[in-house]
């Protein structure tokens, strides 16, 4: 499985030496995504605080560090 890890962590680096990234397309792309998600409704929010909870409780697992 490491070998197959590396041909890909390789073929990764390849590729992102040929084709450096574009920031006008990127921004170009993340503004044509986000007014998808307006006009479907899902941005913005309804209640900016839904589902905070989970969060809330996600970043203290993440966080959580070993007493010693």
């Amino acid at each position: 499985m490491k070998k197959g890890q590396d041909l890909v962590e390789a073929f990764e680096r390849s590729m992102v030496s040929r084709n450096p990234a574009d920031y006008r397309r990127n921004i170009m792309i993340f503004e044509a995504l986000y007014q998808e998600a307006r006009s479907l409704g899902v941005l913005p929010s309804k209640d900016p605080l839904d589902g905070i909870e989970v969060d809330v409780r996600l970043a203290r697992v993440i966080n959580a560090r070993k007493s010693s």
